[in-house]
């Protein structure tokens, strides 16, 4: 392929102390170049590229050569704003068969009086993972009428220890007999995990992680404090899909996803009012605008509404699924693209669609801003909206899965590089 012998001849100035977010989403492909220094992640390159309406599917790429193409843009782009060429990528992946949840595991110790040690939490862990397993591979053969789906674990991250009903930040050493593990896990169908690794292999890039878009979104907003007690719904609204993650106390409770998004919004436009898809997006994009008619921002409205109103209730159902929670936290926080939409926004804060669920009171509502991403700045100046959000995350796990094998200062940090793949 063209682009893939044009990477391949620009390696004169690789640095292996950088890397790339690339978030593949359905209307757009976001490229961020990063200098790891340290704990300090810096942005020091950006591009951004439009994908065709047949290059994704559900937040999952349907055309391979396609999204190349489309990643080769904005890489270049970022390449040539940092003055350099990275040699690794972390690559988000969406869609509704990326399942993530987070499981508690009860494990009986035989020998109560003996100190917890390493060995024996690798082990709990193990068991934890192994029954993640057969719960998402269940759930996606439902779903997808394939009793034989292959899936991979993508992402993992301890949520909470308790020992003997007492949560411990450090379980080694403790004596007890009964030890509970709460552990996310996010697991994908091979075939999109595949589609994404043959887009590294095409852009001559090594592969360093493959992260649920929801759990690097909750990475971008906890950063490395392990003892964090961020609490929020983290909502990425993207083209294609919506991801929901809920994060309570530092711990991602679990993600759901629903193939609700942007271009959802766009084709309602497009069917209602009988035009093209392309002048559908100018006006969904263009609704605030004073200079159009107002017969048509009517029309537009009462289009946007009818998908709202869908759009509304898978957020609902969503939520509904974390029945394990005694309440949902009282913050919403969006990205994505298609949270730009303020109809959207302002339904999530004046509708009644939360009555019905475990809220203690109304929730505010609020677009993440990128100085809100803990422990990354931005040297270029680009990255100025809620649109970036995903790909800062995605930077995030990089750098946890590079420092992976360095020392870790707590036992959280130890047990998640246990858990990392």
């Amino acid at each position: 392929m063209v682009f893939e012998k044009l990477r391949k001849n620009r390696k004169e100035n690789i640095a292996n102390d950088y890397i790339v977010g690339l978030d593949i989403g359905t209307e757009y492909v976001k490229a961020l170049v990063a200098k790891i220094d340290g704990e300090e992640i810096d942005i020091v390159g950006v591009g951004r590229a439009h994908q065709k309406i047949s290059d994704m599917y559900s937040g999952a790429i349907a055309d391979i050569s396609g999204v190349v193409h489309n990643c080769e843009d904005a890489l270049s782009d970022a390449e040539d704003q940092a003055g350099l060429q990275a040699n690794r990528v972390v690559i988000g992946i969406a869609g509704e068969l990326v399942k993530g949840v987070t499981n508690t595991i009860r494990y009986r110790r035989p020998q109560p009086d003996r100190p917890l040690d390493t060995a024996e939490m690798e082990f709990i862990i193990e068991k934890v993972q192994e029954r993640a397993h057969t719960k998402a591979q269940k759930q996606i053969a439902l779903e997808t009428g394939n009793a034989d789906v292959e899936i991979k674990l993508v992402n993992s991250a301890l949520v909470s220890i308790h020992i003997d009903g007492y949560k411990v930040s450090n379980p080694i050493g403790f004596q007890g007999h009964d030890v509970a593990v709460q552990i996310y896990t996010a697991f994908a169908p091979m075939v999109h995990i595949g589609a994404l690794e043959r887009v590294a292999e095409e852009l001559s890039l090594e592969l360093l992680a493959v992260a649920a878009e929801p759990f690097a979104v909750s990475r971008s907003v906890l950063g490395t404090d392990a003892n964090s007690n961020f609490t929020a719904i983290l909502a990425d609204v993207g083209g294609g899909t919506t991801d929901i993650a809920v994060v309570n106390d530092g711990g991602v409770e679990g993600t759901r996803m629903f193939g609700i998004g942007g271009r959802s919004f766009t084709r309602t436009i497009s069917s209602e009012l009988d035009i093209s898809y392309d002048d559908a997006e100018k006006l969904k994009v263009n609704i605030d605008n004073k200079q159009i008619k107002s017969s048509v921002v009517k029309d537009v409205d009462e289009a946007i509404d009818k998908t709202l109103e869908v759009w509304i209730a898978g957020v609902e159902l969503a939520l509904s699924e974390f029945d394990s929670a005694d309440h949902l936290p009282n913050r919403i926080l969006l990205c994505g693209g298609g949270s730009s939409l303020s109809k959207l926004v302002a339904a999530l804060q004046e509708q009644d669609w939360h009555k019905d669920l475990p809220f203690t009171k109304k929730p505010t509502v609020h677009h993440i801003h990128p100085s809100e991403v803990v422990g990354i700045i931005d040297s270029t100046g680009l990255v100025k909206d809620h649109t970036f959000i995903t790909a800062m995350g995605l930077l995030r796990v990089g750098y946890d899965t590079m420092i992976g094998s360095s020392d870790a200062d707590t036992i959280k940090d130890k047990l998640n590089r246990i858990l990392r793949i």
